[in-house]
């Protein structure tokens, strides 16, 4: 089994943190698709996500996993210290969610937006959907 994480391909933090969750999953337990793709439409469709949504989604074991308990589960699959983020779940899923709706708003202000996706590598691309 694996994960898949669909993200936001016109976000500079999104394809940042991609590149950062690649770095740190060297076994490759995490898959990627950006929510604009065909494959990240359907999945939000199979899931019942609305097509529009912009968060960070995570899918595994059958389930859907959007804002901060996505990013918290794919925490447990990073190499090193990036684990004891799961300690964050202890907090109240409704005040991770704010935090990370606040966050969410203003990513494209902080960071910018794409034009493009990135092209990644040869090693990478198989780890896109």
């Amino acid at each position: 089994m694996s994960g898949i994480v669909l993200f936001d391909g016109e976000c500079n933090f999104c394809d940042q943190s991609v590149q950062f969750i690649i770095k740190r999953d060297p076994e490759g337990y995490l898959s990627f698709a950006s929510l604009q793709s065909e494959v990240g439409q359907d999945l939000l469709k199979k899931y019942e996500i609305p097509a529009d949504t912009d968060s960070f989604v995570l899918i595994e074991d059958g389930r859907a996993y959007t804002k901060s308990s996505a990013a918290l589960r794919v925490c447990k699959h990073l190499k090193g210290a990036w684990k004891a983020f799961r300690f964050f779940a202890i907090v109240p899923k409704f005040v991770r969610d704010a935090a990370y709706e606040i966050f969410a708003k203003n990513r494209y202000k902080w960071f910018g937006k794409k034009d493009s996706c990135m092209l990644p590598s040869k090693d990478i691309r198989k780890r896109f959907l």
